[in-house]
Parts: C-alpha cells; sequence; structure tokens
C-alpha cells in the first residue's frame, strides 16, 4: 500500500526532475523538499544508503542552486559538456565505492540488498556533481541509476517509487536530447557571432 509520505515524496521530486530537464533553476528547491520527505521513506524502508543519499542531495541542491545562479563569475551556469577524463576516473571510482559501501552496509547494518542499494547512491553522487555543473554527461549516469533504481524499489514493495524512476528514465533521455540541442544551439551562435 502506498503511504500519504511516499505518494509525497514521489510528487516532489517527479516535479523536481521534471524542472531540471527543462534546464530550471526551480529543480533545487523542489529537490530539497523531495530529499526530506524521501530519507524519510527510505529509513522506513531499511534503505540506508538511499537515506545517505538524500542527505547528500539535500546538501549538493543548495551548492547547485547557487551554481547555476551564479556560475563561477557571477552569471549563469551554461550546459556544458564533460571531458572524457571524467568517464575515465568516475566509472572505476563509481564501481569501488559502491563494494566499498556495500561491503559496509553489509557487514554493519541490517540493510536490505547492500551492494544494489550502494550503486544507487554512488552513481547518483557522480551524476548530482554532473547536474550541479550543468553537464550534458549528467543524464547517461541518471539513465544507469534509474535502471537499477527500478527492480531495487519494486523489491521493497515501493512500487509507485519503482514506477516513477521508470518514467525518470524516459525523461533521462528527452532531457538528455534537450540538453544537447541547448548545446548545439549555443554553439552555433557562438561560432556566428565569432565569424561576423
Amino acid at each position: 500500500m502506498i503511504s500519504a509520505l511516499e505518494l509525497s515524496a514521489n510528487a516532489v521530486t517527479t516535479i523536481s526532475i521534471l524542472l531540471a530537464g527543462r534546464n530550471s533553476v526551480h529543480t533545487w528547491w523542489t529537490g530539497i523538499l523531495g530529499s526530506i520527505l524521501f530519507s524519510l521513506v527510505f529509513g522506513q524502508a531499511l534503505l540506508y544508503a538511499d537515506v545517505l543519499l538524500q542527505l547528500f542531495f539535500i546538501l549538493t541542491s543548495i551548492i547547485g542552486w547557487w551554481q547555476w545562479l551564479k556560475g563561477r563569475n557571477g552569471t549563469a551556469l551554461p550546459i556544458s559538456r564533460a571531458g572524457k577524463s571524467s568517464y575515465l576516473w568516475s566509472l572505476p571510482v563509481g564501481l569501488l565505492a559502491t563494494l566499498a559501501y556495500g561491503a559496509l552496509l553489509h557487514y554493519w547494518t541490517r540493510a536490505y540488498a547492500p551492494f544494489v542499494d550502494s550503486a544507487v547512491l554512488v552513481f547518483s553522487v557522480i551524476a548530482q556533481i554532473l547536474l550541479m555543473q550543468r553537464r550534458l554527461e549528467n543524464w547517461m549516469f541518471w539513465l544507469l541509476v534509474n535502471t537499477i533504481a527500478v527492480p531495487l524499489y519494486a523489491s521493497r514493495e515501493l512500487y509507485l517509487t519503482a514506477f516513477l524512476y521508470a518514467v525518470y528514465w524516459i525523461n533521462a533521455i528527452v532531457s538528455w536530447l534537450a540538453w544537447r540541442k541547448n548545446i548545439n544551439s549555443e554553439q552555433t551562435i557562438a561560432f556566428v557571432t565569432a565569424t561576423k
């Protein structure tokens, strides 16, 4: 049965995720509220890595909100691409961190599916860092996270959450395409301006 808390957490988080895909700065304050609600949902489901992840989201949402508004030079941060080096460090570090944190949860807590739960946490952290920097590649990492999260949440009978993470998977593809189009149009404008 879906609790009012799970329903509220999903509603607010869905709004936040859709706003992120539309490149709206309002994604951040709605994300903070959704993370507070989800930390309570995941705590009740014994998904401790997800509780920690929500606390991370609250902190990074405050930072991301500031970065998107003020950027690095006092102006709004544009969408950009991460370099290939981002993948060279993030994937192996992500896998090692997943194994390490999963082992901690396995041996020291009653966590359900500690390694799968840890993968959601670790790769969400990487995706969130890229989102804070307005990097296009954040959406590839959200695809990975959503792929892992759907069966995990369904196994804990968080069916609404699992369903919405499947919707978020589709949103990540749509958002990636929209952000990529935005980068390409900005590059075209910059090229035309430079050649005049």
